[in-house]
């Protein structure tokens, strides 16, 4: 049963992905790549890994969604001012895209035996098992990020600040 979600899943990835290429409409297209993205966190739920699919959805099919169709309102985007691409430009991408194809599927030949010796493997995605390896193994790390991370945000706040004279 989980193979044949799995691959319907997949279609659904493949097909959503296709129409956010394929739409003439940037509107539509935001709207193919949220369900692109419902069907990847389904793909999260299949590999039992919950937290990370819910995740997903608020943020990536929420808040970055929703920004990119602010965009795309606030640019008002016109078919006539669109800038037509020459057709060495489209081949070449085409040949990037493909030789990028080949380097995935050459560097996921032998990931079937790297994943069936993990012992974590049955266990991946749970919450309890997150915390427990960012919080032991990870510790050092994720403090360090988190002191980057406020740092950040107060270089932001001094940016945006008004300058009292």
């Amino acid at each position: 049963m989980t193979t044949y979600l799995f691959y319907f899943l997949s279609f659904l990835a493949i097909m959503f992905a296709l129409m956010v290429v394929l739409s003439k409409n940037p509107i539509h297209s935001v709207l193919y790549l949220v369900l692109t993205f419902f069907a990847i966190a389904g793909h999260y739920v299949l590999l039992n890994a919950q937290f990370l699919a819910a995740v997903h959805i608020i943020v990536y099919a929420g808040a970055i969604m929703v920004l990119f169709l602010f965009v795309i309102m606030l640019l008002n985007l016109n078919k006539d001012t669109e800038p037509h691409k020459s057709l060495w430009l489209k081949g070449s991408a085409a040949v990037a895209s493909g030789s990028l194809l080949v380097i995935l599927v050459g560097s996921l030949r032998g990931a079937e035996q790297i994943i069936a010796s993990n012992p974590y493997s049955n266990s991946i995605g749970l919450i309890e098992n997150l915390g427990q390896t960012l919080f032991k193994d990870f510790l050092l790390p994720f403090e360090v990020a988190s002191i980057l991370l406020l740092g950040a945000m107060v270089g932001a706040v001094m940016l945006g600040k008004k300058s009292i004279k």
